[in-house]
This record gives structure tokens, sequence and C-alpha cells, in this order.
């Protein structure tokens, strides 16, 4: 593995350290409009990544099929939405601001919990960042590093906020500093990992790299609409998150498009 592959799996999980680190420098967890602010700008990142950097390619890919090159498109897409349905049916997880769990029945910590609702969402993450490496690496799928590059870096923008979002609350209800970094490390460490065990299956993802390109963008947007766009719009009726949607759509949409 190369260098510029290294960084590059490992630029997400640098950027959801960095937002876990806000709880050593705030004192307070975070106040509604701001968390609605935050989770809305990572929507809009992962809506945006999963269009330009995942769909879009994954057609232009089958693009030998003809008019029937939608077909791995929406297959794909509709596994990753089926793959993330099953999880979240059996592996018990608490979502912030949430009182009651998802999933089985289970006496696992509230604080555990949460790290997995988290860590739930960051599975598809990983892998996208994994299949669009392992097609660049091949360099067979007509994928640049730039353009990995800038799946690698939207996908760290949007998880700058994930890691505050997971470790302020856990500050908030009681953990210490250290133990809420901690569990805001482990919520993102899915995604290198992910990412490397994609890469290492290289030459058996590009033949079917369409296929895995829209389960990843299913994947992520599965969570943009059960979990992220409910986060953004609770409590008291405010536009903010619907803003930061738009803020982070734009945001990837402009680094696919320069990079890519």
């Amino acid at each position: 593995m190369n260098m510029n592959v290294f960084w590059g799996i490992l630029i997400p999980f640098i950027g959801t350290t960095l937002g876990a680190a806000c709880v050593f420098f705030m004192k307070k967890s975070l106040v509604g409009n701001v968390q609605r602010a935050l989770t809305g700008f990572a929507a809009g990142v992962m809506v945006a990544a999963s269009v330009w950097s995942l769909l879009i390619p994954a057609i232009e890919q089958a693009a030998d099929m003809g008019k029937w090159s939608f077909v791995p498109a929406v297959v794909g897409f509709w596994c990753g939405v089926l793959f993330l349905l099953a999880l979240d049916h059996i592996i018990p997880h608490l979502h912030v601001n949430s009182d009651e769990a998802e999933g089985p029945k289970s006496k696992l910590q509230r604080t555990t919990m949460l790290v997995l609702a988290v860590t739930l969402h960051n599975i598809p993450e990983g892998m996208a960042v994994g299949v669009v490496y392992a097609g660049y690496m091949t360099g067979s799928a007509k994928i640049t590093l730039m353009g990995a590059l800038a799946l690698s870096l939207g996908i760290a923008i949007q998880n700058f906020p994930e890691g505050a979002i997971i470790s302020m609350p856990l500050r908030a209800e009681g953990a210490k500093k250290s133990k809420a970094f901690t569990y805001g490390i482990l919520s993102g460490i899915v995604e290198p990992i992910g990412a490397v065990l994609t890469i290492m299956a290289a030459s058996l993802v590009v033949p079917v790299l369409p296929y895995l390109l829209s389960f990843a963008a299913g994947a992520m947007l599965y969570v943009v609409v059960e979990e992220l766009i409910p986060e953004m719009c609770e409590g008291e009726h405010s536009n903010i998150g619907t803003i930061f949607f738009a803020v982070g759509f734009s945001v990837m949409m402009m680094l696919d498009v320069a990079l890519g």
C-alpha cells in the first residue's frame, strides 16, 4: 500500500478524532441549533458524496451495458439499503437525544449503544473509501487519485461534527473527558478498518465495482434519511439544519468536481 492510499484511508478517521477532541476545549454540550447545523452539514456531505463519488461513477463504469447501465447502480443501491436495515434490527444502538434504544433488547450501557449508533453509519463510509481506493489501485476503473482524495476529504469534513456529536453528549452525561474522547475515536475506527479490508480484496472488488460503489451509496443514504435528517429537524422549529445541509452538499459537490 503506497503512502497516498495510506493517508487517503486515514484522513476520514483523522476528521473523527479532531471532532471528538472538541470535548477537551468546550465546557458545555452542544446547544440545539449547533447540533442541528452540524448534523445537517454531515447529511449534505453524505448525500453529495453518494451521488457524485459513488452512484454516477457506478453508472459510468457500466456504460457498456447501454440502456441497462443503471442496473448495477439500482441493484447495489438496494443491497446497501437492505444491509443497513438489517444491521439496524440486529445491533442494539441508541441515537443521540433519544431515550429509546433500537434493535434487540440489550443490557449494554447507554454510552456503548450511543457509540454503536454512530459506528453503524460509519460502516458504509469506510466501505466507500475502500472501494474507491481499490478501484484506483487497480488502474482499471477510471478512478483517479484526486477523485478518491475528494471522497476522503468530504467524509473527513463531515466526520468532524460527527466526532463532536458523539463525544460532547457523553461528556454531558457525566463521562470523563478522556473517556468521551476515546468513545468518539472508537466510533470512527471502523472506517479505516473497513477501507483496508476492501483494498486487500481489490482484485475481487474491481469486477463488481459498480455494484459496490452503489452499495455504499445506498447504505449512506439510508443513514441520512433514517437518522441524520430526523435529528437535524427535531426540537424547536428551525431552518438551520436545512441550510447547513445545503452547505454540506455544496462543499462535497465542489470537492468532487474540482478534484475528480
